[in-house]
């Protein structure tokens, strides 16, 4: 049972590395039918979001695996230095790298949807390419994930009730939702993945939030206790209100209240905690 934590732990390294690779074959395809009244082929360009739909799913069981782990860990009582690495190691991958995959292939569909002479390339045979330059600024919340995780791996036993800066993991689930709203598209969402300067937008934000002296609150209470729990549980009354009434669109939604919340709540001990990091 001690290695419960170390394996859950992997669990989460491994879906991490099943959720890249679906996202990084998730290149669209070209679907040819003939027509009905002609012997000429039409053609239909189809997006890869199935397999970035499937990599979502794989983000969202390694954060599955990466709260199980913790609570494993504190029920066991089995804490080590290498399973606090190994720890830091699978949030880069699952929640660094597969995201930033998720947005590098987001500005990929971007760049390429915007091309006017799409669709009569493909009749003529004409090929082009995607500026790659565009692309890898999506690396970039992997780049500051790893920076985050450094950070937190040398504060982290005085930061008891709180995060500073974003918790990873919260940025890998957001980026997550993106092909779950274009596949189910509410409110015809899906054309802002559309826009570059929307993706551009979102690492820049993303990337500063990680890095930030911004204190945010912990899921799981400190103490139970009203004056500790409140915004924990004003968060939980807004998810269930959001997602009855907006659905998917509730999956941001319940993103930005936690920032909005996390300037607001300001923690019973917190001075004491910041004094002795």
């Amino acid at each position: 049972m001690k290695h419960l934590p170390n394996l859950l732990t992997l669990g989460n390294l491994f879906c991490g590395c099943i959720a890249i690779a679906y996202i990084f074959t998730a290149y669209p395809s070209i679907f040819m039918s003939m027509g009905d009244h002609t012997n000429l082929p039409t053609y239909q360009v189809v997006y890869g979001i199935p397999q970035m739909y499937m990599g979502s799913i794989f983000i969202g069981i390694a954060a599955l695996c990466d709260l199980l782990d913790g609570l494993a860990a504190r029920a066991l009582k089995v804490f080590s230095p290498i399973g606090k690495d190994l720890d830091s190691l699978a949030d880069l991958i699952s929640f660094g790298v597969a995201p930033s995959a998720i947005l590098f292939q987001l500005l990929w569909n971007a760049t390429m949807s915007g091309k006017d002479n799409f669709q009569a390339s493909i009749y003529t045979n004409d090929t082009f390419e995607a500026n790659m330059l565009s692309m890898v600024p999506a690396f970039l919340v992997a780049c500051f994930a790893a920076l985050r995780l450094a950070k937190f791996n040398i504060t982290t036993t005085n930061q008891k009730s709180f995060f500073i800066g974003m918790p990873t993991p919260a940025v890998g689930l957001f980026i997550a939702t993106f092909p779950l709203l274009m596949w189910y598209n509410p409110f015809g969402i899906s054309k802002y993945f559309e826009n570059k300067m929307v993706i551009y937008s979102i690492i820049v934000i993303v990337c500063w939030l990680m890095v930030s002296k911004i204190h945010f609150f912990k899921l799981i209470p400190y103490k139970l206790n009203i004056k500790y729990a409140w915004p924990q549980i004003v968060i939980i009354i807004i998810a269930i209100v959001s997602l009855l009434f907006m659905q998917l669109i509730a999956l941001p939604i319940i993103f930005i209240m936690y920032i909005l919340l996390s300037f607001i709540y300001k923690h019973p001990d917190l001075k004491s905690e910041i004094e002795n990091i």
